[in-house]
């Protein structure tokens, strides 16, 4: 039997992701990428795959595959209630599957996405130096967009790379944060010398109508002290910008290269994969960290997860 992963039903929104498209923001083309990197990254380092080997993107709803040969498999994420033949399949542990096990994954007991890596990766032809899919384009994964029923994707041959565990402590230090770290961001002062304060003093809901282009906040308006009229300029990756309407809304994987709302803070790097497990209707807060801190943060994320897998 070849060595593929067949789509038997691919769930609400079923992608082929890896780390990202860099070097084409000036095309207008965002870096797009997995929506929670972190748990992406696990679930390959779980299998010794490369951290940027392609992985299945589940949002919400999961899928059912079947496997062509045998190999071996990672789920890493929100727990999906994954089975494997009726069995269960457990999150955060190098499963071996054999030739014709059917993988199902349901919806989600905590978070919003959960990955699947295969041992090897599966084997996708790059679009602009990276296999994600860019639905907003119809850029890269298997054919621009969401998996569909009956798609085949072929698998690497099988790596002799080692699998590897990783202890629930470290799991629950790097699990997503409901308290998003943000920065000051490039307009902040049109909005008061107290405007991230006050931005950080409530509490927001995530919109139905989030996605991964960006990630709308309801019910508190955050608004400007004068005229917020300005330039269109480049936007960043978790850039919180305000709409005239008030309602922040922070720029997530697909987000538009640029835009012409005022910024008034930026989620930090260590925080970006939380964004990625936030549903419709889960509630939010902000805290003001400094970017000599965001950097701390961010060194001591990725020291927790060298040590997990040293």
């Amino acid at each position: 039997m070849p060595d593929v992963l067949r789509v038997l039903s691919p769930g609400i929104l079923t992608t082929v992701q890896d780390l990202g498209r860099f070097g084409y923001a000036h095309l207008g083309v965002s870096a797009s990428g997995a929506a929670d990197s972190l748990s992406a990254r696990i679930s390959n380092r779980l299998l010794g795959n490369d951290d940027n080997a392609p992985v299945l993107e589940m949002t919400l709803i999961g899928g059912r595959f079947e496997f062509g040969s045998g190999t071996t498999i990672a789920l890493a994420g929100a727990d999906f209630g994954a089975t494997l033949d009726g069995s269960p399949a457990p999150c955060y542990a190098p499963i071996h599957v054999a030739a014709g096990a059917i993988l199902h994954c349901g919806s989600p007991r905590n978070g919003a996405r959960c990955y699947l890596a295969v041992a090897g990766g599966f084997k996708v032809e790059p679009t602009l130096g990276s296999t994600s899919t860019h639905l907003m384009s119809g850029v890269g994964g298997l054919h621009g967009g969401a998996l569909k029923r009956g798609d085949v994707l072929p698998i690497n041959s099988r790596s002799s790379a080692k699998s590897k565990k990783i202890d629930l402590t470290t799991i629950q230090r790097l699990a997503p944060r409901s308290t998003l770290r943000v920065t000051t961001g490039p307009q902040h002062e049109i909005f008061g010398d107290d405007g991230v304060q006050r931005l950080c003093a409530q509490s927001y809901r995530v919109s139905e109508d989030s996605n991964r282009v960006g990630l709308r906040l309801r019910p508190q308006p955050i608004l400007p002290l004068g005229k917020s009229k300005m330039p269109t300029e480049g936007a960043a990756l978790g850039a919180v910008q305000i709409p005239p309407g008030g309602e922040p809304i922070i720029l997530f994987v697909e987000h538009q290269t640029t835009g012409g709302y005022p910024k008034i803070a930026n989620v930090i790097t260590a925080d970006m994969p939380s964004l990625g497990q936030l549903r419709p209707g889960d509630e939010i807060g902000f805290e003001s960290v400094t970017m000599e801190q965001a950097i701390d943060l961010l060194k001591s994320q990725e020291e927790i997860l060298r040590a997990a897998f040293a």
